[in-house]
């Protein structure tokens, strides 16, 4: 089994980070393909440079999705994931959303930890997107951003706890995610100090795109065959991503 991982933030060292988890993970059940962004943000932190991040993980998509049985887009937010669905040949999982059916499985409700400030209202909009508005008690930021949290974690446990905490015995959260591919394996080390389940956004992720490429049961082999999508011409694009959106 091979999963494509994308990063569609344009720094590397998130991807090692990121994709060395998920091999942790997955064992020898999966060959990780791991890539990083072509261009745009070093790391997403606002809407633009989401949208941006949208374009490289379609980018990215068509130039390695040949011989990959499943695509996980491993960016806390999924920027892009209705796009890569549209036009991908195999199952494409989002880490938030992934992280985000998780955390409401059973019928809790739960609250989402990150780093920057903006992803507080982006994420309560892309949890309203799913259908799970009704079991998000909110969103909870912490100051530095996932790049920063990446460079320095011993720095950030604690103030990533106590927004831990906050999201139980403020908002009454009965599981909280810890968002973001920069925030890989750090909801273990948090747990003990939070009285609920403490969710790690890479974790389910990688869990949900095994069980998707399990569940795919087949190869995409040599050729890229797109499903859902009407042909389009463009201008401007890749060559891969043109071919790719023009059904060939």
């Amino acid at each position: 089994m091979r999963i494509l991982l994308i990063n569609p933030n344009t720094t590397p060292s998130v991807t090692d980070l990121v994709a060395d988890h998920v091999r942790g993970i997955v064992g020898g059940a999966a060959e990780i393909v791991a890539v990083t962004g072509r261009f745009g943000a070093r790391y997403i932190a606002s809407r633009a440079a989401s949208v941006i991040a949208g374009h490289a993980a379609l980018d990215a998509l068509a130039e390695h999705v040949a011989g990959v049985d499943a695509v996980y887009l491993a960016c806390f937010g999924d920027p892009g994931l209705l796009g890569l669905r549209e036009v991908s040949p195999v199952p494409v999982v989002g880490m938030a959303e992934a992280a985000c059916r998780a955390a409401a499985s059973g019928g809790r409700r739960f609250a989402i930890v990150t780093g920057g400030v903006l992803w507080g209202p982006m994420l309560t909009e892309f949890v309203a997107t799913i259908g799970l508005a009704d079991r998000l008690t909110g969103v909870r930021t912490v100051a530095p951003t996932g790049a920063e949290i990446a460079a320095d974690p011993d720095a950030a446990l604690g103030g990533l706890a106590a927004a831990c905490r906050a999201c139980v015995e403020a908002d009454g959260a009965e599981a909280v995610i810890l968002g973001g591919a920069a925030l890989a394996g750090l909801a273990a080390r948090i747990q003990p100090a939070v009285p609920v389940p403490v969710l790690c956004s890479v974790e389910a992720g990688t869990r949900a795109v095994l069980a998707a490429a399990d569940a795919a049961g087949t190869v995409a082999g040599g050729g890229v065959v797109r499903k859902n999508a009407p042909a389009l011409q463009s201008l401007g694009l890749s060559p891969a991503l043109a071919t790719l959106l023009a059904g060939s």
